[in-house]
Protein backbone atom coordinates (compact mmCIF):
# COMPACT_ATOMS: atom_id res chain seq x y z
CA UNK A 1 0.00 0.00 0.00
CA UNK A 2 2.97 2.46 -0.77
CA UNK A 3 2.87 5.75 -2.64
CA UNK A 4 5.18 6.66 -5.29
CA UNK A 5 7.77 8.75 -5.29
CA UNK A 6 4.77 11.28 -6.75
CA UNK A 7 0.95 11.87 -6.84
CA UNK A 8 -0.88 11.99 -10.37
CA UNK A 9 -4.76 12.72 -10.20
CA UNK A 10 -5.40 12.63 -13.72
CA UNK A 11 -6.42 9.04 -13.88
CA UNK A 12 -9.55 9.12 -12.31
CA UNK A 13 -12.59 6.83 -13.01
CA UNK A 14 -14.73 7.61 -16.28
CA UNK A 15 -12.50 10.36 -17.01
CA UNK A 16 -9.35 8.71 -17.95
CA UNK A 17 -9.31 9.22 -21.63
CA UNK A 18 -10.33 5.84 -23.97
CA UNK A 19 -7.76 3.15 -25.10
CA UNK A 20 -7.08 -0.16 -26.12
CA UNK A 21 -4.95 -2.89 -25.41
CA UNK A 22 -4.17 -6.10 -27.73
CA UNK A 23 -3.42 -8.62 -26.10
CA UNK A 24 -2.10 -11.34 -28.75
CA UNK A 25 -1.96 -14.89 -28.12
CA UNK A 26 -0.92 -17.67 -30.62
CA UNK A 27 0.97 -20.78 -29.34
CA UNK A 28 0.83 -24.38 -29.37
CA UNK A 29 2.19 -26.40 -26.06
CA UNK A 30 1.64 -29.58 -25.02
CA UNK A 31 -1.55 -30.59 -23.17
CA UNK A 32 -3.16 -28.18 -25.52
CA UNK A 33 -4.24 -27.29 -29.35
CA UNK A 34 -3.40 -24.53 -31.11
CA UNK A 35 -5.05 -21.52 -30.17
CA UNK A 36 -4.87 -17.78 -31.83
CA UNK A 37 -6.65 -15.02 -30.35
CA UNK A 38 -6.79 -11.37 -29.37
CA UNK A 39 -8.41 -9.54 -26.62
CA UNK A 40 -9.24 -5.77 -26.57
CA UNK A 41 -9.96 -3.66 -23.79
CA UNK A 42 -11.79 -0.04 -24.35
CA UNK A 43 -12.78 2.37 -21.58
CA UNK A 44 -16.70 2.73 -21.78
CA UNK A 45 -17.53 -0.12 -24.19
CA UNK A 46 -18.04 -3.40 -22.92
CA UNK A 47 -18.85 -5.00 -26.44
CA UNK A 48 -14.66 -5.11 -26.42
CA UNK A 49 -14.07 -7.09 -23.23
CA UNK A 50 -12.84 -10.86 -23.33
CA UNK A 51 -15.45 -13.26 -22.84
CA UNK A 52 -16.20 -14.63 -20.12
CA UNK A 53 -14.23 -18.12 -21.16
CA UNK A 54 -11.87 -17.73 -23.78
CA UNK A 55 -11.80 -19.25 -27.34
CA UNK A 56 -12.46 -23.35 -27.61
CA UNK A 57 -9.52 -25.05 -27.63
CA UNK A 58 -9.11 -26.92 -31.10
CA UNK A 59 -7.58 -30.38 -30.47
CA UNK A 60 -4.71 -31.29 -32.10
CA UNK A 61 -5.64 -34.98 -32.01
CA UNK A 62 -3.07 -36.20 -29.47
CA UNK A 63 -2.24 -32.76 -27.31
CA UNK A 64 -3.65 -34.14 -24.41
CA UNK A 65 -2.07 -37.23 -22.60
CA UNK A 66 -3.50 -40.01 -20.37
CA UNK A 67 -3.08 -40.13 -17.06
CA UNK A 68 -0.63 -42.84 -17.37
CA UNK A 69 1.74 -41.24 -19.51
CA UNK A 70 2.61 -38.53 -16.84
CA UNK A 71 5.13 -38.17 -14.81
CA UNK A 72 5.82 -36.44 -11.44
CA UNK A 73 9.04 -35.48 -9.92
CA UNK A 74 9.58 -34.01 -6.62
CA UNK A 75 11.87 -31.01 -6.33
CA UNK A 76 13.22 -28.85 -2.82
CA UNK A 77 13.44 -25.74 -1.80
CA UNK A 78 10.31 -25.07 -1.55
CA UNK A 79 9.40 -28.95 -1.90
CA UNK A 80 7.02 -29.08 -4.85
CA UNK A 81 6.11 -31.35 -7.64
CA UNK A 82 6.75 -30.98 -11.23
CA UNK A 83 4.32 -32.96 -13.79
CA UNK A 84 5.77 -33.63 -16.87
CA UNK A 85 4.38 -35.43 -19.77
CA UNK A 86 6.16 -38.59 -22.09
CA UNK A 87 8.35 -35.73 -23.58
CA UNK A 88 9.55 -35.10 -20.95
CA UNK A 89 8.07 -31.13 -20.96
CA UNK A 90 6.87 -29.57 -17.85
CA UNK A 91 3.14 -29.18 -18.05
CA UNK A 92 2.91 -27.86 -14.04
CA UNK A 93 4.43 -27.54 -10.55
CA UNK A 94 2.58 -27.50 -7.58
CA UNK A 95 4.21 -26.40 -4.50
CA UNK A 96 3.81 -28.15 -0.56
CA UNK A 97 1.38 -25.96 1.00
CA UNK A 98 0.26 -23.90 -1.45
CA UNK A 99 -2.72 -24.00 -3.64
CA UNK A 100 -1.73 -21.45 -6.97
CA UNK A 101 -0.56 -23.67 -9.50
CA UNK A 102 1.46 -22.57 -12.53
CA UNK A 103 0.53 -24.78 -15.26
CA UNK A 104 2.43 -24.37 -19.16
CA UNK A 105 -0.35 -22.85 -22.19
CA UNK A 106 -0.25 -20.91 -25.30
CA UNK A 107 1.70 -18.04 -24.77
CA UNK A 108 0.16 -14.16 -24.33
CA UNK A 109 1.49 -11.08 -24.39
CA UNK A 110 0.56 -8.32 -22.59
CA UNK A 111 1.47 -5.06 -22.71
CA UNK A 112 0.41 -1.26 -20.63
CA UNK A 113 1.64 0.70 -23.24
CA UNK A 114 0.75 4.67 -21.26
CA UNK A 115 3.13 3.32 -18.75
CA UNK A 116 5.99 1.15 -19.87
CA UNK A 117 7.39 -0.09 -23.00
CA UNK A 118 7.86 -3.39 -21.88
CA UNK A 119 5.73 -6.09 -22.54
CA UNK A 120 5.26 -9.50 -20.58
CA UNK A 121 5.08 -12.58 -22.89
CA UNK A 122 4.52 -15.60 -20.39
CA UNK A 123 3.57 -19.39 -21.26
CA UNK A 124 2.47 -19.95 -17.74
CA UNK A 125 -1.15 -19.61 -16.84
CA UNK A 126 -1.94 -19.13 -12.69
CA UNK A 127 -4.89 -21.35 -11.35
CA UNK A 128 -5.97 -22.42 -7.64
CA UNK A 129 -6.16 -25.91 -7.12
CA UNK A 130 -8.84 -27.09 -4.56
CA UNK A 131 -6.81 -27.53 -2.25
CA UNK A 132 -3.38 -27.05 -1.06
CA UNK A 133 -0.97 -29.69 -2.46
CA UNK A 134 0.76 -32.42 -0.69
CA UNK A 135 3.78 -35.17 -1.44
CA UNK A 136 1.91 -37.63 -3.05
CA UNK A 137 -1.62 -35.72 -4.14
CA UNK A 138 -1.31 -36.95 -7.41
CA UNK A 139 -3.06 -39.87 -5.90
CA UNK A 140 -5.75 -38.10 -4.33
CA UNK A 141 -9.15 -38.38 -5.77
CA UNK A 142 -9.78 -34.86 -6.76
CA UNK A 143 -6.14 -34.64 -8.93
CA UNK A 144 -6.78 -36.28 -12.16
CA UNK A 145 -9.99 -35.09 -12.79
CA UNK A 146 -8.83 -31.29 -11.79
CA UNK A 147 -5.70 -31.31 -13.55
CA UNK A 148 -7.17 -32.73 -17.04
CA UNK A 149 -9.57 -29.65 -16.95
CA UNK A 150 -7.29 -26.99 -15.79
CA UNK A 151 -5.13 -28.28 -18.37
CA UNK A 152 -7.42 -27.63 -21.09
CA UNK A 153 -8.62 -24.29 -19.43
CA UNK A 154 -7.97 -20.63 -21.04
CA UNK A 155 -10.58 -18.98 -18.97
CA UNK A 156 -9.19 -15.88 -17.32
CA UNK A 157 -6.39 -16.92 -15.06
CA UNK A 158 -5.02 -15.08 -12.34
CA UNK A 159 -2.58 -12.60 -14.92
CA UNK A 160 -5.92 -12.24 -17.16
CA UNK A 161 -7.86 -11.34 -14.27
CA UNK A 162 -5.48 -8.74 -12.87
CA UNK A 163 -5.45 -6.75 -16.11
CA UNK A 164 -9.41 -6.01 -15.56
CA UNK A 165 -8.14 -3.09 -13.42
CA UNK A 166 -5.24 -1.83 -14.78
CA UNK A 167 -5.64 1.52 -16.95
CA UNK A 168 -8.26 1.42 -19.68
CA UNK A 169 -9.69 -1.93 -18.65
CA UNK A 170 -13.31 -1.82 -19.51
CA UNK A 171 -16.40 -2.28 -16.36
CA UNK A 172 -18.71 -4.97 -16.47
CA UNK A 173 -21.36 -6.08 -14.35
CA UNK A 174 -22.51 -8.89 -13.31
CA UNK A 175 -26.35 -10.49 -13.12
CA UNK A 176 -26.84 -8.45 -10.35
CA UNK A 177 -25.73 -5.21 -12.07
CA UNK A 178 -22.67 -4.65 -9.75
CA UNK A 179 -19.45 -3.70 -11.31
CA UNK A 180 -17.10 -6.62 -10.68
CA UNK A 181 -14.02 -5.50 -13.14
CA UNK A 182 -12.47 -2.57 -14.75
CA UNK A 183 -9.99 0.24 -14.26
CA UNK A 184 -9.59 0.85 -10.73
CA UNK A 185 -7.99 4.04 -9.39
CA UNK A 186 -5.78 3.41 -6.21
CA UNK A 187 -7.52 5.73 -3.94
CA UNK A 188 -9.72 9.22 -3.56
CA UNK A 189 -7.68 11.93 -3.15
CA UNK A 190 -7.04 13.23 0.66
CA UNK A 191 -8.38 16.44 1.82
CA UNK A 192 -5.26 18.26 1.44
CA UNK A 193 -5.19 17.41 -2.41
CA UNK A 194 -1.47 16.32 -2.28
CA UNK A 195 -1.59 12.21 -2.39
CA UNK A 196 -4.20 9.34 -2.86
CA UNK A 197 -5.86 7.81 0.10
CA UNK A 198 -4.89 4.28 1.02
CA UNK A 199 -7.21 1.35 2.82
CA UNK A 200 -9.06 0.40 -0.30
CA UNK A 201 -9.70 -2.84 0.38
CA UNK A 202 -12.00 -5.02 -2.60
CA UNK A 203 -15.45 -4.47 -1.34
CA UNK A 204 -14.87 -0.80 -1.21
CA UNK A 205 -14.00 -1.16 -5.43
CA UNK A 206 -17.22 -2.85 -5.06
CA UNK A 207 -19.32 -0.75 -2.98
CA UNK A 208 -20.62 -3.71 -1.02
CA UNK A 209 -20.62 -4.93 2.79
CA UNK A 210 -18.34 -8.07 2.99
CA UNK A 211 -19.25 -11.18 6.19
CA UNK A 212 -15.63 -12.32 6.60
CA UNK A 213 -15.10 -15.57 8.71
CA UNK A 214 -13.29 -13.26 11.82
CA UNK A 215 -15.35 -9.85 11.45
CA UNK A 216 -18.09 -7.90 8.83
CA UNK A 217 -17.38 -4.78 7.41
CA UNK A 218 -18.98 -2.07 5.43
CA UNK A 219 -17.40 -0.30 2.22
CA UNK A 220 -16.43 3.23 2.09
CA UNK A 221 -17.80 4.79 -0.27
CA UNK A 222 -15.56 7.83 -1.08
CA UNK A 223 -13.90 4.61 -2.02
CA UNK A 224 -15.85 3.24 -4.69
CA UNK A 225 -13.62 1.92 -7.63
CA UNK A 226 -10.71 2.02 -5.84
CA UNK A 227 -8.26 -0.71 -4.58
CA UNK A 228 -4.93 -0.23 -2.70
CA UNK A 229 -1.92 -2.59 -3.51
CA UNK A 230 -3.36 -5.57 -1.23
CA UNK A 231 -7.24 -4.62 -2.14
CA UNK A 232 -6.04 -5.38 -5.19
CA UNK A 233 -4.29 -9.11 -4.30
CA UNK A 234 -7.16 -9.64 -2.40
CA UNK A 235 -9.52 -8.95 -5.51
CA UNK A 236 -7.88 -10.94 -8.06
CA UNK A 237 -7.70 -14.13 -5.57
CA UNK A 238 -9.74 -13.32 -3.33
CA UNK A 239 -13.27 -12.27 -4.72
CA UNK A 240 -12.75 -13.22 -8.09
CA UNK A 241 -10.98 -16.72 -7.86
CA UNK A 242 -12.57 -17.64 -4.34
CA UNK A 243 -9.77 -17.80 -2.59
CA UNK A 244 -10.44 -17.39 1.43
CA UNK A 245 -10.39 -14.17 2.91
CA UNK A 246 -10.00 -12.39 6.00
CA UNK A 247 -11.09 -9.36 7.56
CA UNK A 248 -8.72 -8.42 10.32
CA UNK A 249 -4.31 -9.03 10.45
CA UNK A 250 -4.49 -12.01 11.81
CA UNK A 251 -3.40 -15.93 11.20
CA UNK A 252 -6.18 -17.94 9.75
CA UNK A 253 -7.86 -19.34 7.21
CA UNK A 254 -7.34 -17.02 4.47
CA UNK A 255 -6.00 -13.48 3.22
CA UNK A 256 -5.32 -10.66 5.74
CA UNK A 257 -6.10 -7.50 5.41
CA UNK A 258 -2.49 -5.94 5.06
CA UNK A 259 0.35 -6.42 2.82
CA UNK A 260 2.43 -6.97 6.26
CA UNK A 261 -0.18 -9.67 7.34
CA UNK A 262 -0.03 -11.56 4.44
CA UNK A 263 3.58 -11.88 4.37
CA UNK A 264 3.35 -12.87 8.18
CA UNK A 265 0.39 -14.74 8.60
CA UNK A 266 -1.39 -15.31 5.50
CA UNK A 267 -1.64 -18.91 3.88
CA UNK A 268 0.96 -20.68 1.71
CA UNK A 269 4.02 -21.32 2.00
CA UNK A 270 7.06 -18.28 2.52
CA UNK A 271 9.64 -18.87 -0.44
CA UNK A 272 11.74 -16.52 0.22
CA UNK A 273 11.40 -15.28 4.44
CA UNK A 274 11.94 -11.60 5.55
CA UNK A 275 15.55 -11.05 6.79
CA UNK A 276 14.83 -7.71 6.53
CA UNK A 277 17.52 -7.19 4.16
CA UNK A 278 17.27 -6.58 0.41
CA UNK A 279 16.01 -9.76 -1.73
CA UNK A 280 17.89 -10.96 -4.67
CA UNK A 281 16.29 -14.52 -5.25
CA UNK A 282 15.10 -13.75 -8.26
CA UNK A 283 15.37 -17.76 -9.08
CA UNK A 284 13.28 -18.43 -6.20
CA UNK A 285 10.21 -16.93 -7.94
CA UNK A 286 7.21 -18.58 -9.57
CA UNK A 287 4.76 -16.34 -11.78
CA UNK A 288 2.03 -15.64 -9.54
CA UNK A 289 3.65 -15.76 -5.95
CA UNK A 290 3.07 -12.71 -4.03
CA UNK A 291 6.43 -10.14 -3.37
CA UNK A 292 6.47 -7.65 -0.68
CA UNK A 293 8.15 -4.12 -0.22
CA UNK A 294 9.64 -1.87 2.79
CA UNK A 295 9.63 1.38 0.55
CA UNK A 296 7.52 3.79 2.57
CA UNK A 297 10.40 4.51 4.96
CA UNK A 298 10.36 4.92 8.78
CA UNK A 299 8.77 1.88 10.46
CA UNK A 300 11.02 -1.64 9.13
CA UNK A 301 7.36 -3.08 7.74
CA UNK A 302 6.44 -4.44 5.08
CA UNK A 303 4.31 -1.85 3.37
CA UNK A 304 3.88 -2.73 -0.44
CA UNK A 305 2.43 -6.48 -2.09
CA UNK A 306 2.32 -6.64 -5.66
CA UNK A 307 2.12 -9.78 -8.17
CA UNK A 308 4.89 -11.35 -9.78
CA UNK A 309 4.32 -11.71 -13.18
CA UNK A 310 7.29 -12.61 -14.75
CA UNK A 311 10.50 -11.51 -17.20
CA UNK A 312 9.51 -8.80 -19.29
CA UNK A 313 10.81 -7.77 -23.23
CA UNK A 314 13.93 -6.75 -21.37
CA UNK A 315 14.98 -9.44 -19.55
CA UNK A 316 13.49 -7.95 -16.29
CA UNK A 317 11.83 -9.67 -13.57
CA UNK A 318 8.64 -7.43 -12.98
CA UNK A 319 5.51 -7.72 -10.76
CA UNK A 320 2.12 -5.77 -10.95
CA UNK A 321 0.61 -3.85 -8.17
CA UNK A 322 -1.74 -1.12 -7.05
CA UNK A 323 0.62 2.10 -6.88
CA UNK A 324 -0.53 5.36 -5.94
CA UNK A 325 1.46 7.62 -9.08
CA UNK A 326 0.16 5.23 -12.04
CA UNK A 327 -3.60 5.34 -10.00
CA UNK A 328 -4.13 1.72 -9.81
CA UNK A 329 -3.16 -1.56 -10.83
CA UNK A 330 -0.13 -1.22 -13.03
CA UNK A 331 3.41 -3.46 -14.15
CA UNK A 332 4.42 0.07 -15.79
CA UNK A 333 7.04 2.15 -14.71
CA UNK A 334 5.54 5.68 -13.64
CA UNK A 335 7.08 6.81 -10.14
CA UNK A 336 9.39 4.13 -9.94
CA UNK A 337 10.35 0.91 -12.01
CA UNK A 338 8.08 -2.32 -11.30
CA UNK A 339 11.24 -4.60 -11.48
CA UNK A 340 12.96 -6.32 -8.98
CA UNK A 341 16.62 -6.44 -10.38
CA UNK A 342 17.19 -2.99 -11.71
CA UNK A 343 18.50 -1.08 -8.21
CA UNK A 344 15.06 1.26 -8.41
CA UNK A 345 12.91 2.02 -5.38
CA UNK A 346 10.98 -1.39 -5.44
CA UNK A 347 13.46 -3.45 -6.15
CA UNK A 348 15.61 -1.77 -3.40
CA UNK A 349 12.63 -2.27 -1.31
CA UNK A 350 12.18 -5.96 -1.85
CA UNK A 351 11.95 -8.31 1.55
CA UNK A 352 9.48 -11.06 0.63
CA UNK A 353 7.95 -13.26 -1.11
CA UNK A 354 5.04 -16.22 -0.79
CA UNK A 355 3.38 -18.60 -2.64
CA UNK A 356 -0.32 -19.03 -1.84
Amino acid sequence: MAPDQRTDTGRQGSHRAVRTCVVLAVIALSGFGVVQFARQHATGDASTAPPATALALQDSGNAVASAASLTFDRLANPGRTVVRDQTGAVLATLTDGARTVALTGPARTFAEPRFTTATITTTTWVRLAPEAWAPGAEKAAWFGQWFEAARKDTSPDVFDIAMQYADGAAPEKNADGLQVRGDAIFGPVEPAGVARLEQSDFLDYLGIPYRFPDVKKAPKPDHLGALDCSGFVRMVYGFRLDYPLLGTNNAGPGLPRRAWAIAENGPGVATIPNTRTRVTDYEALQPGDLVFFEVEGGVDELDHVGIFVGIDSAGHYRFMSSRERANGPTFGDLGGTSLLDDGGMYSKGWRAARRI
